[in-house]
C-alpha cells in the first residue's frame, strides 16, 4: 500500500495541473469533502466541486502553475499538508471579468485529511481576497 505521502503527492499534482475530479477521485474518499474561508470558493464543499473549479480556473489561466514550498506529513493526525504558490495570468475567457492580463503569486496551503490510504476532507488555507486584487478582479 502506497503512503499517505505518495497518495498526497499524486493528488496534489493531479489538481494543480488541471486533471478535474476524474484524475483525482482515484486518491480520495468518494464522498470527500472540501472547505476554505475564501469568498471564490464559498459554495465548493465537496473535493469534486473544488478539483473541478481548479480544472476550470486554468482553463481562463492557461499558464497557472504552483510553485511547491513544502510538503509534510502527520503521521500521527493522518494528514499532509502542502504549501505552494500559485502564478498564472488571466488571458482566457470564462473568468469571473474579461480577461485583465494581470499575473498573480499567490500563497495556499493544503490539507489533506485521510481515512486510510484515501482523503476524505481537504482544507484550503487561502488569502483569496489578495489575489482577486491583483488579478484585476475587484
Amino acid at each position: 500500500m502506497a503512503s499517505i505521502t505518495e497518495i498526497a503527492d499524486k493528488f496534489f499534482v493531479a489538481c494543480e495541473t488541471g486533471k478535474g475530479w476524474e484524475g483525482c477521485n482515484a486518491y480520495c474518499t468518494p464522498d470527500a469533502t472540501f472547505a476554505a474561508q475564501a469568498e471564490p470558493l464559498a459554495d465548493v464543499r465537496s473535493l469534486q466541486q473544488y478539483c473541478d473549479w481548479m480544472k476550470g480556473l486554468l482553463g481562463f489561466m492557461p499558464d497557472g502553475h504552483y510553485e511547491l514550498v513544502s510538503f509534510a506529513t502527520d503521521e500521527k493526525r493522518r494528514n499532509v499538508s502542502a504549501y505552494a504558490v500559485f502564478h498564472a495570468t488571466h488571458t482566457g475567457q470564462g473568468g469571473p471579468v474579461p480577461p485583465t492580463g494581470k499575473k498573480v503569486a499567490t500563497d495556499y496551503v493544503y490539507v489533506m485529511q485521510f481515512d486510510g490510504d484515501k482523503i476524505k476532507h481537504m482544507q484550503k488555507i487561502w488569502h483569496s481576497g489578495l489575489a482577486v486584487k491583483a488579478l484585476g478582479w475587484a
